[in-house]
């Protein structure tokens, strides 16, 4: 196997970390409250200090593997991930483990901006670059899934610790493959500092934003602390625009938001996003409550969908190579509408065989949005790949979280206006929640199909940094 390929294998190990602690420690959360004695604040906040500092500190990530290097960069970033993993996994304190958690979202706000960038890099072949870019998906979609299945087989087989731990032994292969097989194309060094009033701004927005939609519902979405939040997160957003627009080194350049299709992909990846989390999140609540799921059946149940996501994620650019990214990208969008609009119909005598053919459809249609991250690549210059990466991903994770906290709130809302018995109202409320959900991700159908249908919508400038030759790789 050629080293690029290798490389590959490197960086879907590092993003397959990343994405497994979104969701890993969820179903394992009784067994740490029983072990550490910790307040339901405490239970929020291990969930939630991961989730808060990824997203905050993405675009910082994504700059620092521009100035910095992303060699440089991913290797920092595994270093820190792995280091705050083994300290999670031995944590005996509610404090250690959430300053754990923490800085687990530090080393993957380094690691996730910096996967796409040394894809970019090391598969400078179009071709060869989509077959890699849809590999990487695949894994990522598979991580969502076995997430769950991980952390309850773990945590009722083995100490809870472990569903940390492990990512130690994965940190250490990933290290070793990763000297030995990443050579990162190097562009002229640019005599440029790290933006910092961007960077600042860009932080204080998405950690606001990120922190509102955490405990918006908690708190109240209209008490002071959210609404505060949500006014700072504005404040931070007016900031950045205001210091990029000023700056002659800006961390992204503004004017790719006139393109349309950098802003496209960008809604079309963020609705994807929002349905992929906010269905899983509320699907597995109705296994659990509906169906009688145990944690670990509830997240086995997940792995048909995943695998069929990650086997067409994989073969999609080619699907999209044959007949064009923007019809193969609202199709995605489309089935994914029309499986969740399908899953409305399940009731409280439904078995696991009568919701299989929607999981399936859904996972079908999730797979097939892969090219679209390719498209947004590719109206970057080179030497804006890290941040690129880095707002692809801060998407990824702000509409997650919108698809968790909209439809948790228009459930929460549809329940309590409901009456009868609890199931009754609950599987009501579901309902109606995934027709919402539907209705939204179709807006993504003629959003994808406007503004993906041509690759050449970018500047010249910014094509013909794509294009350009690259120096001597950096050993």
């Amino acid at each position: 196997m050629q080293r690029r390929w290798w490389a590959l294998v490197t960086v879907a190990l590092a993003t397959f970390m990343t994405y497994l602690d979104n969701n890993v420690v969820n179903v394992a959360l009784p067994t740490i409250q029983r072990d550490l004695g910790l307040t339901i604040s405490g239970l929020e906040w291990i969930v939630s200090a991961y989730i808060l500092v990824f997203a905050g500190l993405l675009l910082v990530g994504g700059r620092l593997a521009d100035v910095l290097g992303v060699r440089t960069t991913f290797f920092a970033g595994l270093g820190v991930f792995t280091v705050a993993s083994v300290t999670a996994g031995l944590a005996g304190s509610q404090e250690t483990l959430i300053a754990a958690r923490a800085f687990q979202g530090v080393g993957a706000a380094m690691l996730a901006p910096t996967a796409l960038a040394i894809l970019r890099a090391i598969f400078p072949d179009p071709r060869e670059r989509a077959t890699a870019v849809g590999i990487w998906s695949a894994v990522g979609a598979l991580a969502l899934a076995v997430g769950p299945l991980t952390g309850g087989l773990l945590s009722e087989n083995a100490q809870w610790g472990w569903i940390f731990l492990i990512n130690a032994p994965i940190g250490a292969l990933t290290a070793i493959l990763g000297f030995l097989t990443i050579r990162v194309p190097r562009a002229e060094r640019r005599r440029t500092g790290l933006d910092l009033p961007g960077l600042v701004s860009s932080a204080v927005a998405l950690f606001a934003l990120t922190y509102a939609l955490i405990e918006g519902e908690s708190r109240g979405w209209g008490s002071a602390p959210i609404l505060g939040a949500f006014g700072l997160a504005a404040a931070g957003a007016v900031a950045f625009v205001v210091a990029e627009s000023r700056t002659g080194q800006p961390m992204i350049d503004l004017s790719l938001f006139r393109v349309r299709v950098f802003v496209g992909g960008m809604l079309s990846q963020g609705l994807w996003s929002f349905g992929v989390f906010g269905i899983y999140f509320f699907t597995a609540l109705y296994l659990q409550s509906a169906l009688g799921f145990s944690p670990i059946e509830a997240g086995a149940a997940f792995v048909p969908m995943a695998l069929l996501t990650a086997a067409v994620a994989a073969t999609s650019p080619r699907i999209a190579g044959r007949f064009g990214t923007a019809p193969t990208v609202a199709t995605g969008l489309g089935v994914m509408a029309v499986a969740i609009a399908w899953l409305s119909s399940a009731g409280e005598n439904s078995g696991y065989l009568d919701l299989l053919p929607w999981f399936l459809l859904y996972g079908a249609g999730a797979g097939l949005l892969v090219p679209l991250t390719n498209v947004v690549l590719n109206v970057m210059p080179a030497d804006r790949a890290g941040v690129a990466s880095g707002v692809l991903n801060v998407s990824r994770e702000v509409f997650g979280l919108l698809g968790i906290t909209i439809l948790g709130a228009i459930m929460s809302n549809r329940q309590s206006s409901l009456t009868g018995a609890p199931m009754h109202t609950f599987l009501e409320a579901y309902r109606f929640t995934l027709l919402i959900a539907a209705a939204i991700i179709l807006v993504g159908v003629p959003v994808s199909l406007y503004s993906l249908r041509t690759r050449r919508t970018a500047p010249a400038s910014a094509a013909a940094a794509v294009e350009a030759p690259v120096a001597e790789p950096v050993g």
